[in-house]
């Protein structure tokens, strides 16, 4: 495992809170890091991380991620959260990445939100 996988395990699943997580860089859209059987798409990478930039759009029209359409809670230059059901998605952008995550039935969305944020807050000290 390498070092941004345990960071990823360590700091959101074992939260028991959070399903999945990934870990995508911006420059090349190409996954850095992911949870095991998380297997993000290079157009789903792209798409995420392109649904920063106009974010009012994002807002309106909601995410399709891992088959699934989100409806959008929140869109704007840092943080994007989706939710389908009793599922969601939660994206946050730093420097050098967009960190991705989702969380299923039976777990709390507030507890996978504030674990992505601070990882997301931890890579942008780190200047990532």
């Amino acid at each position: 495992m390498s070092q941004l996988q345990s960071l990823l395990y360590e700091s959101l699943i074992l939260t028991k809170h959070v399903e999945n997580a990934a870990l995508l860089r911006i420059k090349d859209t190409k996954v850095a890091a992911s949870t095991p059987g998380f297997n993000v798409q290079p157009q789903q990478a792209h798409m995420l991380i392109d649904a920063f930039k106009n974010s009012s759009l994002t807002r309106k029209e909601g995410l399709y991620f891992q088959n699934l359409g989100y409806k959008c809670v929140r869109a704007d230059a840092q943080s994007i959260y989706g939710k389908y059901m009793d599922q969601g998605l939660v994206v946050v952008k730093t420097k050098t990445y967009v960190l991705v995550a989702t969380y299923r039935e039976g777990m709390f969305p507030s507890v996978c939100v504030e674990a992505v944020e601070k990882l997301g807050d931890y890579f942008k000290t780190k200047g990532k």
